[in-house]
């Protein structure tokens, strides 16, 4: 009778447990990224000198004097518009020298199912971009999706 009743244990024990569920895909929330080119020769990538980035109503930087031609930024997903403000400095790293512009994104988040694994991501949908100061120009100021982060969403020309 022990013999039955472990048996029958065993077998419960068996057929009660369930496959392991593991996110394998990585969905990840985008971000966005900008490419910096420069003004007077569009095909030509241009790195930013000492840049530091800060989105509005934060105090940590994102960046701090970095030297770069292409960042990935994240944008709000609990908002539909983030702020952010870049300083250039192309001269020697004072303050005083420091280059000032604004990028103002705006968007609508949306909630993208994945997997009961994986849950949720954020992708961003209707995107409008402006710029102002030392950003010259920005390759498009409409995006439709931000759905990956896989390549350029936005070349600044500056």
């Amino acid at each position: 009778m022990k013999k039955c009743i472990l048996f029958f244990i065993l077998i419960a024990g068996f057929f009660s447990c369930e496959k392991d569920d593991f996110c394998v895909q990585n969905p990840v929330t985008p971000n966005l990224v900008l490419r910096f080119y420069d003004k007077d020769d569009t095909n030509e990538l241009k790195a930013v000198q000492r840049l530091s980035i800060i989105a509005q109503g934060k105090t940590d930087s994102l960046f701090t004097n970095q030297t770069t031609d292409s960042i990935a930024i994240p944008l709000n997903s609990l908002a539909k518009e983030t702020i952010y403000t870049l300083k250039m400095n192309s001269v020697d790293g004072n303050i005083v020298n420091n280059q000032i512009a604004t990028l103002t994104v705006k968007y609508n988040p949306e909630d993208d199912y994945v997997s009961r694994s994986c849950g949720y991501r954020v992708i961003f949908k209707d995107v409008n971009l402006e710029h102002t100061a030392w950003i010259n120009n920005l390759s498009t100021s409409l995006i439709t999706n931000i759905d990956n982060q896989t390549k350029a969403h936005v070349q600044v020309y500056y």
